[in-house]
């Protein structure tokens, strides 16, 4: 069994495209049940085991399979036609990884040295949720299983040994830094966030810390909203009712799940007239994205997507390299262990044969010792006679490999001769 992995980042493709083939919560269930069911065949590279990790920066399906490249055809072929995507539209700006790659990869991305903002820490919890998602949907086996549990084992041992994330710009700072850019302080100005999920969450906190005149949250459920509310001592709104109260707020910073843009070239156009051109900004954090498009060509709105913010996060990144060796050194220890794991898993068969074999010459010679009893022969001699064929008959096939080497290289020979004496010789001491 193979592990491989086929996805794009922020680095392989535009946003245009990741938010074409993200995919939302409730999405995630029924598309591994679809990868399982579909593409376990011999001509898809039986894919046993799937997980999606989607997040605003990525999109990445991690698989277990017989045969890796059939099986990363086969799911390039499926991820297009989810996606509605041709291959040709696809293919440019995704990589495929498989065995000891995918291992590294993983390590890399929940330890944050993979990520748009270098060191940070939100990754990992977006891991977690996969696998959890993943568990849910019966997409885990022994390799995705033993995969991310030593991804997450990893992550905190970088991030414990590491300073990766000592000097990391955050998103949610990012956004506040550019409020001020625009407006100075923001004592005299109403946010609204759109939206009650974590990253909102983050973007509330660090809004909250500058005083705003006034905080709003807008969401689907007004439960959750009202919760998220109460935290920072802010209202609560429908989001049905975003419409018409849009023109009251300065700042929107929205991310929520929806497949489509919830705030409208309309709305916002609405909305200036309304505040006689007083500027309004708006950070996208959601991918796919929450605003049309056109709205960041009106006069009087000043529109930020993910990627917009990815470039203020850069700051302070020459401190944080100074890490990326380091936490570099402990992943490469980390793939060998899961090289080690893995070597020792594909030697579970042969080791399961040699057992029996040994089990059956010994279930024979027993049942000799037995018969030799039952006719009346000596008790010590039927047990002596049984441990000398038990001892003959384990040893001869390893005494006629290590006569048959003809075949083999200098190398080989060698290896083998040291792995005879070792067992027989250094056991005597």
């Amino acid at each position: 069994m193979h592990l491989l992995a086929l996805g794009l980042n922020h680095t392989t493709a535009p946003l245009a495209i990741r938010e074409r083939v993200a995919f939302g919560p409730e999405e995630t269930a029924e598309t591994i049940g679809r990868v399982l069911s579909r593409l376990s065949g011999e001509e898809s590279g039986h894919i046993t085991e799937a997980l999606i990790l989607s997040t605003c920066n990525r999109t990445e399906l991690y698989c277990a399979a017989e045969d890796p490249d059939l099986a990363i055809g086969a799911l390039e072929a499926f991820l297009a036609e989810e996606k509605n995507l041709s291959i040709s539209e696809l293919t440019p700006h995704t990589y495929a990884l498989t065995d000891l790659e995918v291992v590294e990869h993983a390590f890399c991305v929940a330890s944050g040295l993979d990520s748009m903002v270098l060191g940070e820490t939100q990754i990992v919890g977006q891991m977690k949720k996969a696998e959890k998602a993943a568990r849910k949907a019966h997409g885990l086996g022994l390799m995705l299983n033993t995969l991310f549990q030593r991804t997450f084992t990893v992550a905190k041992e970088v991030r414990t040994a590491t300073e990766i994330g000592a000097h990391t710009v955050s998103m949610s700072a990012a956004a506040v830094r550019l409020a001020n850019r625009l407006f100075g302080e923001l004592h005299d100005l109403n946010v609204l966030f759109v939206g009650a999920g974590e990253m909102i969450e983050l973007c509330a906190a660090h809004f909250n810390g500058q005083a705003p005149k006034s905080m709003t949250i807008a969401n689907r459920s007004l439960d959750r909203g009202e919760a998220l509310a109460a935290r920072f001592s802010a209202q609560c709104m429908k989001l049905a009712d975003l419409p018409q109260q849009i023109s009251r707020f300065d700042i929107i910073v929205s991310c929520t799940a929806s497949a489509l843009p919830i705030i409208g070239l309309g709305m916002i156009e609405r909305a200036i007239r309304e505040r006689h051109h007083k500027p309004i900004f708006i950070v996208d954090l959601a991918v796919p994205r929450d605003v049309e498009e056109e709205v960041a060509r009106l006069d009087d709105v000043y529109v930020y997507t993910v990627d917009d913010l990815g470039k203020v996060v850069q700051s302070g990144k020459a401190e944080r390299l100074a890490a990326v060796d380091e936490s570099r050194h402990i992943i490469a220890q980390r793939v060998k262990d899961f090289s080690d794991w893995l070597q020792w898993r594909n030697s579970v068969p042969t080791i399961e044969m040699m057992i029996e074999r040994a089990s059956d010459l010994s279930e024979a010679c027993i049942e000799r010792a037995k018969h030799s009893i039952k006719n009346g022969n000596d008790v010590d001699a039927a047990l002596k006679r049984m441990a000398h064929d038990i001892t003959r008959k384990l040893i001869h096939d390893n005494l006629a490999l290590l006569k048959d080497t003809e075949h083999l290289s200098t190398a080989e020979r060698q290896h083998l001769e040291a792995c005879f004496k070792r067992f027989y010789l250094e056991r005597k001491r």
